[in-house]
């Protein structure tokens, strides 16, 4: 039984010396993360496909159980819209191979203007996908959240295929004004869709935004862990990942989630220990 759980990112400035070690090399970052948490989102894939060696890196620095979700890239699903952008697709795909197993799902990312008129369009580009590898798809249009014809129909597409549809929960987000920067920040850039928390195939993916404030980010993830338990109990593996508007907190609040559940799942596989936040010495 395993639930992963991670953050929007391996490397953040204020977990050095906190969390992680002061003073890492980008070959050891993504390592020491990965003695933290057991998954992570690949955001910045989204705006540039790495190199085969960069990978590489990556691959070398986490083990086979280690779990990504890796966005396409922008130019297949913003700029292209799905259609056309082969070569692009395949350039990504095979930098993406030195990862292997620890590939949890390629995250297809659409924007807000793809609507339930596109979804033909979206069938089209999933029958078209290499075969071997799990797909996971974000929608941002509100229809498909609040027009049940929508739903189903975007449903009935992923469904059949074994394609998962990501939700990204911020309704804790706007449940009230933000209250610092980041939040502010957030108010502005973060997709406003209500909660949804039915998974379409075993492996289920949610993204969870919080607070900036500890106590409200774990009251709002109350559904969650009730959810993900469930989950368990069904025979599923799903994979969490915590976002907060400035995220200095995400990669403790990632654990804590799991040991939120693991209370009420003993069987559930423990997390790693993290590494220390500084070398242990005699001296």
């Amino acid at each position: 039984m395993r639930l992963h759980v991670g953050c929007a990112m391996w490397a953040h400035a204020r977990w050095q010396g906190r969390f992680l070690p002061a003073h890492l090399s980008p070959g050891d970052r993504l390592r020491a993360y990965a003695s933290w948490c057991d998954a992570v989102e690949g955001n910045t894939t989204f705006y540039a496909t790495p190199s085969r060696a960069t990978v590489e890196s990556w691959a070398a620095q986490t083990s086979e159980d280690f779990r990504f979700v890796i966005k396409l890239p922008k130019p297949v699903t913003h700029e292209h819209r799905l259609v056309g952008a082969q070569a692009e697709l395949a350039a990504f795909l095979d930098a993406m191979e030195p990862l292997g197993p620890r590939v949890h799902a390629f995250w297809i990312q659409l924007p807000g203007s793809f609507s339930p008129a596109d979804v033909g369009t979206l069938a089209a580009f999933l029958r078209g996908l290499p075969q071997g590898h799990r797909y996971a798809v974000e929608v941002r249009h509100r229809a498909f959240f609040e027009d049940e014809r929508a739903e189903r129909l975007l449903e009935r597409v992923l469904e059949p295929a074994g394609v998962e549809w990501v939700p990204f929960d911020t309704t804790v987000m706007f449940a009230g004004p933000p209250t610092s920067d980041a939040e502010r920040d957030a108010w502005t850039k973060k997709p406003r869709v209500p909660r949804r928390t039915r998974a379409l195939t075993a492996r289920p993916i949610v993204r969870y935004l919080g607070r900036d404030a500890e106590e409200r980010t774990v009251e709002g993830w109350r559904p969650w862990v009730e959810q993900v338990t469930r989950w368990l109990r069904e025979g599923r593996e799903p994979t969490v990942f915590v976002h907060t508007p400035d995220n200095a907190d995400a990669l403790r609040l990632a654990r804590r989630f799991h040991d939120e559940v693991r209370a009420g799942v003993p069987e559930l596989d423990p997390l790693p220990d993290p590494t220390p936040d500084e070398p242990l010495t005699l001296f």
